[in-house]
């Protein structure tokens, strides 16, 4: 099948070549012509080195080509591919830095809090862009987005853009593990792997259904040996000897809310308002084995560490055997289903963020919830879930408004509608009051200013109230929980250690990561 497949943001280096490898894994798939576009044609040409070598290597049809023009690149696509991080690693270390002087502490800061709320702003006016482009030369492509804030990335294409859109997120199927490794661990009872008469469990005999919204979803059906096992779950997570340690955000709302929820301890720790309002208090609630559980600032360091890495080891890449394209060496990347499921017409069930339009019938319509769906070669099929439970509807509700003003307030460039964005949220309504909340907004604003074109006339405002109004930014910390970020000469002290972690500027690879020190992925 010769069709097209443009990438967007291609130069996020391990993403993009693992996606392709999902990808031109089907057979059906190998003659498709895929087009690479970044504005960094440094990252881009090291990426297209990588993923040339593996096309060739498998002998494959598939044609790429790279370019720093967008619309060259979307021209007559079927499939578009979002990975950008819109103002690259400056603008998310404002994301995470800013807040900081202000008491908000953020393990990541790219999905909901003040972090997320100012990443949607950029994002939304690069997405508006690319939408227009799609229907000017590729009106017929569906829009795949990876990029975060996924809802509100989303809800922006889909309301506002005019563009077909799904969101894609690795987090149902990181939990889907570690809910897998508990049963596997409560079945067993003490004994381990190699042991007489021990039991694998496998993902595939775990059938879940997970409903909400992106990062906020909750395991409403966890079935194995056809029994529900929610009602287990708390006893085997609080007693499991990695998670009950790695992951006690989680296992707090499991216990008070009764459903396990997706994102990883540290993501789940920013988004409500109970676990980082109080500085001395953050660190009895995360693990600092890994970034993903709580570290300040955490992602931001490894991304950083991970592209200054990538940058010097690039030859030893280069070295390596490149990758085999076959069903052994697939993964698990959503894009790459959803694309055969509409081609070939073979069925692909995985949780996709869709809008609501009545399929959680107690959240919004207007919402981007993140839910099962099917795909064949129909289409994208979306059931009926039905009510999520009350409390765990009331925690998506919450974040749901937030992201609904965040979104009006970015199309529109309305610094009022932002500024009730941020006062609503969790975390940053919990630790700052409206004051500190106004003034940060607009020091952000400015700070960003290169990125938020929508908000070119309130710059200058922004910039006139911060220089009248006494400074409230007087939090003289760098975080609770905040790691040195490695030099390359640092990091080239231990390569094999500096590579690994690397891959980590990948989230789907830490969650990899994590559910490995468990004991299994």
């Amino acid at each position: 099948m010769a069709i097209k497949v443009a990438v967007i943001g291609a130069g996020s280096v391990g993403f993009t070549r693992g996606l392709m490898r999902d990808m031109l894994a089907v057979p059906e798939l190998q003659s498709s012509e895929i087009a690479f576009m970044d504005i960094d044609r440094k990252n881009l040409d090291m990426v297209m080195q990588l993923v040339q070598r593996d096309i060739a290597h498998n002998g494959i049809g598939a044609t790429l080509s790279g370019t720093v023009n967008r619309r060259a690149a979307l021209e007559g696509a079927d499939y578009v591919y979002n990975l950008t991080r819109i103002g690259g690693l400056e603008g998310f270390k404002t994301d995470v830095e800013i807040p900081l002087k202000y008491g908000v502490d953020q393990c990541v800061g790219d999905t909901l809090c003040i972090g997320g709320i100012m990443y949607g702003q950029r994002n939304a006016a690069a997405i508006l862009d690319f939408c227009k482009d799609i229907r000017e030369v590729a009106p017929e492509a569906l829009f795949l987005n990876y990029a975060n804030p996924n809802a509100m990335n989303t809800w922006v294409a889909n309301t506002y853009g005019g563009v077909d859109t799904i969101g894609l997120c690795h987090g149902v199927a990181g939990g889907h593990h570690q809910i897998t490794n508990v049963i596997e661990f409560m079945i067993n009872k003490g004994k381990h792997a190699g042991d007489k008469g021990f039991r694998a469990v496998t993902t595939h005999e775990v059938d879940i259904i997970c409903a909400g919204i992106n990062h906020q979803t909750w395991y409403i059906q966890v079935i194995y040996k056809g029994r529900d096992w929610t009602d287990r779950l708390l006893k085997g997570f609080s007693e499991h000897p990695v998670y009950s340690k790695t992951e006690k955000v989680r296992i707090d709302m499991l216990k008070r809310f009764g459903y396990y929820t997706t994102e990883s301890n540290g993501h789940v720790s920013e988004y409500v308002p109970w676990y980082r309002k109080r500085t001395k208090d953050i660190r009895k609630w995360i693990s600092m084995d890994s970034w993903i559980n709580g570290e300040t600032g955490g992602y931001l360091r490894v991304c950083t560490e991970g592209r200054n890495w990538f940058v010097s080891d690039f030859p030893s890449w280069m070295k390596e055997e490149p990758w085999a394209f076959s069903a052994a060496t697939r993964g698990s990347e959503h894009g790459s289903y959803i694309i055969e499921a509409l081609e070939t017409g073979r069925t692909y069930r995985g949780h996709l963020n869709v809008p609501n339009n009545g399929c959680i019938t107690n959240l919004p319509d207007d919402a981007i919830v993140e839910v099962p769906c099917y795909v064949d070669g129909n289409g994208v099929s979306v059931p009926q879930v039905g009510d999520l439970p009350l409390g765990c509807a009331a925690v998506c509700d919450a974040s749901i408004h937030v992201q609904r003003l965040a979104v009006e307030a970015a199309v529109h460039g309305d610094v009022m509608l932002l500024k009730q964005a941020v006062l609503m949220d969790p975390l940053t309504g919990a630790v700052c009051d409206p004051n500190e909340i106004s003034q940060m907004v607009d020091e952000m604003l400015i700070a960003q200013a290169q990125w938020l074109p929508q908000y070119r006339r309130e710059i200058p405002r922004a910039r006139a109230r911060l220089a009248s109004e006494t400074r409230l930014d007087t939090h003289k910390t760098k975080g609770a929980a905040r790691k040195q970020t490695k030099s390359v000469a640092e990091m080239r002290k231990n390569a094999t250690e500096a590579r690994r972690n690397a891959q980590e500027a990948d989230k789907a690879a830490a969650k990899r990561k994590a559910q490995t020190r468990a004991g299994k992925v």
